[in-house]
C-alpha cells in the first residue's frame, strides 16, 4: 500500500520524543508536511533535526507551546492555522495507589490527556469540516479498557478520551472528516522503560524486566512485549490517509490482542 499524503499538513502533539516524534516521522515519510509541539525548544529543535537527516527533504516546523493551556493552543494556532491532519498524542503517566491521588493530580490528568485534545479539535476541525477532508486521532490506551489498579487517574482520562473520539466523529458525520482513537498498549519508551523499573526493580537484565512486567502487570496481552513506537506510527499513518477514508468513530486496537476487553 503507498500512502500519499503529499500537500495535507499534519499536526502532532508531544512529538519531541517516543510516539509522537515516531508518528511524525511515518507521516513525513508520507509527504505530508510535519509540525512537532513540545514544551522544550532544545529538545524539539533536536527532534526536527533527527526526523529532517532520517527523511530527507522532510518538511518540519517545530513549535514550542504548552498545550496543557489556553495559550498555548492558541501559539500552535497563530504559527499553524490551518491542518488536515491531527494527532492528538499529549499524555503523562504515573503509577500511584488510588487512594492516594490528589484532587490536583486528577486535575492535571484530565487537562492533559483530555482536556488538550479538545481543544485543539474544536479549533482545527471546522476548517476541516469547511474542506471537506480532514482526520483526527486521538491516542488513547489499553489502560482506558482494562484500567490498571496503579494508574486509574491515566485509565480515566484515557477512556473519556474515547468518548471524546466518538462524540466528535459525529459532530463531523457525513463532512468527508474522519475521528478515530487509536488503543495503544504498553509501548517501549524511555518514559516507560522507567515505568517499568519503577514496578519490578533493577536487578534484572532489560529483556526480562520486560517479560516480568508483562506477565505481572498486563498478562492479557497476546504479543507478551512491549510495542515499538513505530507499530503504533504504522497504523496512524494509515488512518491519517485516505484509504482509511470509511473509518471513523472507531477505537482501533495495537493494543497487543487483550484477550478479556471489550472496545465500545
Amino acid at each position: 500500500m503507498r500512502i500519499d499524503l503529499a500537500g495535507r499538513t499534519a499536526a502532532v502533539t508531544g512529538s519531541s520524543q517516543g510516539i509522537g516524534l515516531a508518528v511524525a516521522t511515518g507521516l513525513a515519510e508520507a509527504g505530508a508536511r510535519v509540525v512537532l509541539t513540545g514544551r522544550g525548544r532544545e529538545r524539539l529543535d533536536a527532534a526536527a533535526d533527527g526526523l529532517r537527516g532520517n527523511v530527507p527533504g522532510a518538511d518540519v516546523l517545530a513549535v514550542a507551546c504548552d498545550l496543557t493551556t489556553e495559550r498555548g493552543e492558541e501559539q500552535l494556532y497563530e504559527a499553524v492555522p490551518a491542518v488536515d491532519v491531527l494527532i492528538n498524542n499529549l499524555g503523562v503517566f504515573a503509577s500511584r495507589p488510588p487512594l492516594e491521588i490528589t484532587d490536583e493530580e486528577w486535575r492535571t490528568y484530565f487537562e492533559t490527556n483530555v482536556l488538550s485534545a479538545v481543544r485543539l479539535i474544536r479549533r482545527y476541525l471546522p476548517g476541516m469540516t469547511d474542506r471537506g477532508w480532514g482526520r483526527v486521532l486521538n491516542v488513547a490506551s489499553d489502560s482506558a479498557i482494562v484500567i490498571p489498579a496503579e494508574m486509574i487517574h491515566y485509565g480515566m482520562s484515557k477512556t473519556a478520551l474515547l468518548a471524546v473520539s466518538r462524540g466528535f466523529a459525529k459532530e463531523a458525520a457525513g463532512t468527508g472528516v474522519t475521528v478515530n482513537s487509536v488503543i495503544a498498549g504498553p509501548t517501549h519508551t524511555g518514559g516507560v522503560e522507567d515505568f517499568v523499573r519503577e514496578l519490578v526493580g533493577d536487578d534484572l537484565p532489560w529483556d526480562e524486566a520486560q517479560r516480568e512486567f508483562m506477565r505481572r502487570h498486563r498478562p492479557q496481552s497476546l504479543v507478551q512485549r512491549l510495542i515499538e513506537p513505530e507499530e503504533i506510527a504504522h497504523m496512524i499513518v494509515y488512518l491519517s490517509s485516505p484509504q482509511a477514508s470509511a473509518t471513523t468513530g472507531a477505537a482501533v486496537r495495537v493494543d497487543g490482542g487483550y484477550i478479556d476487553s471489550i472496545v465500545p
